[in-house]
């Protein structure tokens, strides 16, 4: 709020470019953040599509998280008034391409009960097959 006042300030004052400088500045700050609710977001999204593939099988409380997640990074992603998305299809895939390295080391713990490491639960799924899904829930 106080930098709201603090444009407000700079347009009356004339100093146009400040202002500006200074809603560049907001709007990055609010990109990072929808930034790193969609991670957030993404990252338990991975996580329960890793323990699908790995167990192969899925129960109602995954399938639930899944839809949430799903949702939620689409409402944090979605432009309200221009329309369209922040990030593009490329971008989503990078997150959760940056993300995966934890969904499966948090994946490891609940994924049969925890009895495997992350590196044996690594080489029971297809990595690229599940950020494909991933993408593919997202973009639906």
């Amino acid at each position: 709020m106080e930098e709201i006042l603090e444009i407000r300030q700079l347009l009356e004052q004339g100093k146009i470019n400040e202002a500006l400088l200074l809603v560049d500045e907001l709007e990055e700050i609010s990109l990072s953040d929808k930034i790193n609710k969609i991670d957030s977001y993404g990252i338990i999204l991975l996580i329960h599509l890793i323990k699908q593939k790995a167990e192969n099988r899925s129960t109602r409380s995954w399938e639930l998280s899944i839809e949430n997640a799903v949702r939620e990074i689409n409402k944090i992603n979605k432009r309200r008034k221009s329309g369209g998305v922040y990030l593009n299809k490329t971008e989503l895939m990078e997150i959760l391409q940056q993300g995966y390295q934890v969904a499966l080391k948090r994946a490891a713990l609940e994924a049969f009960e925890g009895r495997y490491e992350t590196e044996e639960l690594a080489t029971m799924v297809n990595e690229q097959e599940v950020l494909s899904q991933s993408l593919e829930l997202i973009q639906k």
